[in-house]
């Protein structure tokens, strides 16, 4: 199946350029992603859902970024499966950015997905009804994190004679897999206690707005994917916390 789409964005080519090689931030954009595993700069899993009729499949997907010229084309591949719906997928993703005269910028993105087992015995025009409904959720989410609102503020510069703040410690994953959090969640932070920090305690600037915490719990066989609104991260943190403490 291939598929190309083109959408226009008032943000110049170096802005959507610098989106497209954060997974965290595209991941964000996805519908039905839960979880970014980052392997490296070019490198990531990516963990996701996706109902098709009948059938709801989590997909491990990892994928490589495999070509750039920047900040014009980019070229990824990826492979992913889900033992327990018998299914597989092999999908190659390129995409072109083109300045425009008013300063704005044309992606327009190509994507070839083979998908075998029991979700390719679905029709051809399903999977594209199915693909065409994720790609005007991803543009419309990808619009909004290029909108002039959440453009990235410069921080300023501190007075002479004056101390630095110090640097927080960058987040750590959740048994490898990062968490995708929402920004009133870092408001919360300091109340969940160290740990909880290092996980939540992103910049607004890095995430971007989000309408949900997601965490992704793996314990022996079991795998517990929690999504919580972002207005109650306290009570999240709480929850986490006696959970965690269960499992000791």
């Amino acid at each position: 199946m291939e598929i190309e789409k083109t959408l226009i964005t008032a943000a110049p080519p170096a802005r959507v350029w610098e989106l497209l090689l954060d997974p965290n931030v595209m991941g964000a954009c996805v519908p039905g992603m839960e979880s970014i595993e980052v392997l490296g700069d070019v490198e990531y899993i990516a963990h996701m859902a996706v109902k098709i009729a009948f059938i709801n499949a989590r997909f491990r997907l990892h994928t490589k970024i495999v070509e750039t010229r920047a900040p014009h084309y980019l070229r990824t591949e990826g492979t992913g499966e889900d033992a327990s719906v018998a299914s597989s997928l092999r999908q190659s993703s390129e995409i072109f950015l083109t300045g425009q005269d008013d300063g704005s910028t044309q992606l327009r993105i190509k994507v070839q997905v083979e998908v075998l087992g029991r979700l390719g015995t679905f029709g051809l025009s399903v999977m594209k009804t199915k693909a065409d409904r994720m790609w005007d959720e991803f543009g419309a989410n990808l619009l909004a994190r290029l909108s002039p609102d959440n453009a990235p503020v410069a921080a300023p510069q501190p007075a002479a004679r004056r101390p630095q703040a110090a640097v927080a410690p960058a987040p750590a994953a959740v048994n490898g897999h990062a968490v995708l959090p929402a920004p009133s969640v870092a408001a919360a932070a300091p109340a969940m206690g160290g740990l909880f920090a290092r996980w939540f305690g992103r910049s607004e600037a890095a995430r971007g707005p989000q309408s949900d915490i997601c965490v992704e719990l793996r314990r022996r066989d079991e795998t517990v994917v929690v999504r919580w609104p972002a207005a109650h991260g306290e009570q999240c943190a709480a929850w986490l916390r006696d959970y965690l403490r269960q499992g000791a």
